[in-house]
């Protein structure tokens, strides 16, 4: 599976081996990238049938505008969330309520998602424009990465749930924008966000690490192996599954490390580590052209380009190279 398509840069990566690593062994509790407590979602205020009217009326309410995929940013000087305040609240009055998600509490104010569709209804802040969040994404604070792949995802999933699974009937929104329900009285079926889970493991004989490369990635790029868990599949399973599918190495243990939101578009990367019988044979099979055994002083060396640093990938090969 694809996870990062970003330009290689070996020198970022010679900086990420001299500090990343260490760091996370000191901390291995620190959360994943877009992951982490970065907003209060009270998820009970969905409840409440006058919310929307409450969060126009609070000058403090904070609004994120959404775009399909993309959300309005600022890039320059650094990128950061361009937030509208309380003060376009009576411009926003006249956005339809089907287009108004609450998110949360972020910073201790009201975050209200506003999907403006292709006309955004009011003039929008000086520099600002609606950018996508994946190569934004290593370049922005945590809690508002993290926040925008939140709201991506809701997003994602609003845009695939416009029609009801069962009769075909529209759906319309309710909860807040947390549920979409089937709009024919006498089906009336309830749709909430969906993910799609997905195991990511780092293969390792003690000495030797596993990885593989995909032909679409930058040259010299290689990552842990990936892949999706299949229905009536335990998380094991299908980490033997797709290490066995992919690489045609044998697991004979795993060990659950992390997990880490991926929206891109609607994952959530399940973080193993897993050990194979020494001397195990490797090749690249499936989606993968290349797969094989490296050792820690060849990735110190620099000899792979490795993962983006804030994918769980790089974390789970980082633990690996401090002993973890």
């Amino acid at each position: 599976m694809a996870w990062a398509r970003c330009a290689p840069d070996r020198a970022a990566d010679a900086r990420i081996r001299r500090h990343t690593y260490y760091n996370r062994a000191m901390d291995p509790d620190r959360p994943n990238f877009f992951a982490g407590p970065y907003i209060d979602r009270r998820a009970e205020e969905r409840e409440d049938a006058g919310w929307a009217q409450a969060a126009l009326e609070d000058p403090q309410t904070l609004y994120l505008l959404g775009s399909g995929t993309h959300q309005l940013v600022y890039t320059r000087p650094e990128p950061r969330i361009a937030f509208l305040d309380g003060e376009q609240g009576e411009t926003l009055a006249s956005v339809e309520p089907s287009r108004l998600i609450l998110l949360g509490w972020f910073r201790e104010r009201r975050c209200v998602l506003v999907d403006v569709g292709d006309e955004p209804p009011l003039e929008l802040p000086r520099n600002a424009s609606f950018e996508e969040l994946r190569p934004l994404s290593p370049l922005l604070a945590g809690e508002e990465a993290g926040l925008l792949a939140y709201a991506r995802a809701l997003s994602i999933w609003r845009a695939r749930q416009r029609y009801c699974g069962a009769c075909g009937a529209p759906t319309v929104p309710e909860r807040a924008g947390h549920c979409m329900r089937c709009s024919r009285e006498g089906c009336a079926q309830e749709f909430f966000p969906r993910l799609d889970p997905a195991i990511i493991v780092l293969v390792t004989d003690g000495e030797r690490a596993l990885l593989g490369r995909q032909a679409m990635w930058p040259p010299g790029r290689y990552s842990t192996i990936a892949g999706f868990v299949e229905p009536g599949e335990s998380l094991e399973d299908a980490v033997a599954r797709e290490v066995m599918e992919e690489t045609g190495v044998p697991v004979i243990g795993t060990r659950y490390d992390s997990s880490q939101p991926w929206p891109f578009p609607a994952s959530i990367m399940i973080g193993f580590s897993a050990r194979a019988p020494a001397g195990s044979p490797a090749r690249g099979h499936g989606e993968l052209e290349d797969a094989r055994w490296f050792s820690r002083e060849e990735i110190q060396a620099g000899a792979i380009v490795l993962p983006p640093a804030h994918s769980i990938s790089h974390r789970l090969i980082g633990a690996w190279m401090d002993g973890k």
